[in-house]
């Protein structure tokens, strides 16, 4: 049930819903309406200026409080377009013009009022003399003067044109040319006085109305007002545009909501599908589990019906590859397996990805790529497929498998992930199934053993006493052939007695050797060496017809063991190879060294991860049949007519008491090869150093886990008799704790605990990342595997037979001591 990011979307949604609602409000808008009537208020403010100072000027308005009430008016509507003025630099450059013409209307407002004021003081003076001096009796030509001269100078308060005050200024001299009239001149000076100030200052009155009236405040204003109207229909466009993603955002949201809603709800539906998967799977495992062995393939078949069942397949198989190869199919009716199938699906599958739980799924198979995996599931009728691909310990591939023929119904996606827990479930029980066969047949070897074995006494003990009458037999034979001569048909019966009596005494050390008990200390042999050897000794034993050829790797290969048996074994190979040959051929000696990563089974026996030296003796003789080549080995089997039986029964128990296996490959006519392969100790020993003054140690300390307190004890004393300090554990978290707190107090660490491989492993590995600078050995069961990648990785260095064996450990103890020294001197 994947919601999560569903759910996650919609409180950024909500964040994003509220960003576009702000934005779709518009809140320029209400800047730029204030600015548009602070512009209005701004021009009704002017007019409303202009027009005091003109009925100022008329004379009309005698108090200046309206002119500074306008004047204080449009400074404040002013200082409001401050805020417009930010938002764009045309504005604020309109805006700064447009002030600095309210400075320079202010400062010529001042001066009109100044000059207006003086104006009309001097326009009453004037008109009050005036009307004094016309209406004065006995002077009409004064009266007619001054009247003119009122005449002219009201044309000038309304005109004050260049002819009309030339006109004023005319009357004025003439007036003021005349005698002044008997009685009181004063008026008329004063008339003329102000007449002269009148006809100076009203020309002057009128320019300053005249400049502030031509002030391009109007322009600026309505600049101003267009880019505000400009930002204020953009501003109106984006809103619109925010609105309509408004909308759009929650419609998407509303949508998201409904599809998360159904998310829930078909998880709802997958937890419960899987749930009763799962108890699908439940009670296949309680089954499988409680099953005895006779019951199991049947239970494994009808788990494939309820699973297939239950995924909606047609077909559903288990297969598990390896030697112990085990197939289980189920099909419902009329959906058949088509020749070949399910024995290439695990083939098949190598073709596809997998998860890490192994799994594949083909929804369609009509939708891959064209190439053979597609040809070849189509021809098994597929048109879905799922699996669960896993590699077991032996490296081969196991599989569970599910078919759907067309129309395909087959798997939810939510139940893929149980296939692996489901596939385990039978796994373990086919494992289980093989475990109890295999005790079963382990049980009948050991009684066999245990009959062998009473023979074998049996056979030692005859054979003890069967010696002493051969003896017998050859000692009278030897005293007649004295007494009778060598030339007489009697000399040449006794001869025949004595050959047949030597060929019997043979038998006899072979059976006694064979069925001896081999209890040998073993120690590190050198098998390049040693074969050479038995080349020298081969050499000068066989026939002149056969020619032995040795070849050799330049690397020393060292195992622990008895020189004399691993002897043994290359003779009695050669010899049996040129026997094979009837005197005349080629016999091929090769030794080489091999690492095995896993876990290899031959022709007779198994090898476990490690290296080994494989001496391989080849000829090109007769060959051996498929029906002889299984019984070669048996004791007392032979084809040749002087043959016993015993040379290859020989050579297989010392290599299987040597911890090796052995590998047989003969084509009837193109002869035959025989490879024993021994477990390799150590690479190479120094030259001037005897190997087994080598393997024994000098007081280093040795950190020792074993969960068995009795196989603890006895290998520590075995590890303090090779001269180690052994400080044993039966805990392995106490073992960890330990190295933990004082890393530098062991030497080596040997893990010799853990109910399986994996766990001894993980134990390792725990210590190698407590203490990396020390060498780990660890000892296992010698049915247990492990990757060689998963032992560098954990710091083991070597691995041993569980229980120990002082040859090995002291081996592999000593070549991780020359190691180090190595590695010391190179760092020296």
């Amino acid at each position: 049930m994947r919601i999560t990011p569903t759910l996650a979307a919609v409180p950024l949604l909500l964040l994003l819903l509220t960003w576009l609602l702000v934005r779709g409000i518009n809140p320029e808008a209400e800047t730029f309406d204030r600015a548009l009537g602070t512009l209005d208020d701004a021009l009704r403010t002017e007019n409303a200026l202009r027009r005091d100072i003109l009925a100022s000027r008329a004379g009309l308005l005698r108090n200046y409080d309206p002119l500074v009430r306008d004047s204080a008016g449009l400074r404040d509507l002013m200082g409001r377009l401050d805020e417009v003025a930010a938002l764009d630099p045309r504005i604020a450059a309109s805006v700064a013009d447009l002030s600095a013409l309210m400075v320079r209307q202010d400062e010529l407002v001042e001066g009109f009022k100044s000059r207006n004021a003086l104006l009309q003081n001097s326009l009453a003076y004037f008109g009050v003399l005036g009307s004094r001096l016309g209406a004065a009796d006995g002077d009409s030509a004064l009266a007619a003067d001054v009247g003119a001269l009122a005449a002219a100078m009201l044309r000038l308060t309304l005109d004050t044109s260049p002819t009309i005050a030339r006109d004023v200024q005319d009357r004025l001299e003439a007036l003021g040319g005349r005698p002044p009239p008997p009685g009181d001149p004063a008026p008329l000076r004063a008339l003329l006085a102000h007449g002269r100030l009148l006809h100076d200052l009203l020309p002057a009155t009128d320019g300053v109305l005249k400049t502030l009236f031509a002030l391009p405040t109007g322009r600026e204003q309505t600049a101003i007002r267009g880019i505000v109207l400009e930002h204020q229909m953009a501003s109106r466009e984006e809103a619109r545009k925010f609105r309509i993603l408004l909308y759009g955002v929650s419609v998407v949201l509303l949508w998201l909501l409904i599809h998360a809603g159904l998310q829930l709800r078909a998880g709802a539906l997958s937890l419960r599908r899987r749930a009763a998967f799962e108890h699908l799977i439940a009670g296949i495992s309680a089954r499988l589990i409680t099953a005895r062995r006779p019951q199991v393939g049947a239970q494994i078949e009808q788990a494939l019906a309820d699973l297939a069942t239950h995924v909606g397949a047609d077909r559903a198989y288990v297969l598990f590859g390896g030697p112990a190869r085990r197939l289980h199919v189920w099909s419902r009716t009329g959906a058949a397996c088509p020749p070949g199938w399910p024995d290439r699906a695990a083939a098949i599958s190598a073709g596809f990805e997998r998860t890490e739980d192994g799994l594949i799924h083909v929804r369609h198979v009509a939708r891959l790529p064209d190439g053979p995996a597609r040809d070849a599931l189509a021809a098994a009728g597929l048109d879905g497929w799922a699996c669960v691909v896993s590699r077991g310990s032996d490296g081969a591939t196991d599989i569970i498998g599910f078919d759907a023929l067309p129309p395909s119904r087959m798997i939810r996606p939510d139940q893929l992930g149980l296939l692996s827990t489901a596939f385990d479930a039978i796994a373990n029980a086919v494992g289980r199934d093989h475990l109890e066969h295999e005790r079963s047949r382990l049980e009948e070897r050991l009684q066999q053993a245990r009959r062998m074995e009473t023979v074998g006494a049996l056979a030692s003990g005859i054979a003890h006493n069967f010696n002493n009458i051969v003896g017998a037999i050859l000692g009278y034979t030897e005293m007649a052939e004295a007494e009778t001569g060598p030339d007489g048909r009697a000399g040449r019966h006794l001869r025949g007695i004595r050959s047949a009596g030597e060929r019997a005494r043979d038998l006899i050390g072979q059976i006694l050797a064979y069925g001896r008990r081999r209890s040998t200390p073993r120690r590190p042999v050198e098998v390049q060496a040693l074969v050479a050897e038995a080349a020298s000794l081969l050499r000068a034993s066989l026939p002149p017809g056969v020619e032995l050829v040795l070849e050799q790797e330049d690397r020393t290969a060292m195992v622990a063991g008895e020189a004399a048996q691993i002897q043994q074994v290359v003779l009695n190979l050669c010899n049996n190879a040129a026997q094979a040959m009837d005197g005349t051929g080629r016999v091929g000696v090769e030794v080489e060294q091999h690492d095995v990563v896993q876990a290899q089974g031959l022709s007779h026996g198994s090898l476990a991860p490690g290296r080994y030296v494989r001496i391989a003796v080849s000829d090109a003789g007769r060959g051996i049949d498929a029906e002889t080549l299984g019984r070669i080995f048996e004791p007392f089997f032979t084809m040749r007519q002087h043959g016993n039986g015993l040379g290859l029964a020989t050579v297989r128990e010392i290599v299987q008491e040597h911890g090796g296996a052995i590998d047989v490959w003969s084509r009837p006519g193109r002869g035959s090869r025989f490879a024993a392969w021994l477990p390799c100790i150590v690479e190479a020993a120094p030259p001037d150093t005897p190997v087994v003054a080598s393997m024994l140690g000098r007081g280093e300390a040795v950190l020792l886990i074993e969960g068995d307190r009795k196989l603890m004890l006895r290998d520590e004393e075995m590890l303090a008799a090779l001269g180690y300090e052994p400080i044993g554990f039966t805990s392995g978290s106490d073992a960890l704790a330990t190295c933990r707190a004082s890393p530098d107090r062991f030497d080596v660490l040997i893990v010799s605990d853990g109910s399986s491989a994996q766990e001894a492993l993980d134990l390792a590995a725990a210590l190698h990342d407590a203490a990396p600078q020390l060498p780990i050995l660890l000892a296992l069961p010698s049915s247990e595997t492990i990757d060689a990648d998963a032992l560098a990785a954990a710091g083991v260095f070597g691995v041993v037979r569980r229980p120990l064996s002082s040859t090995n450990v002291a081996a592999v103890l000593g070549n991780a001591r020359s190691r180090e020294r190595e590695l010391a001197d190179a760092s020296a």
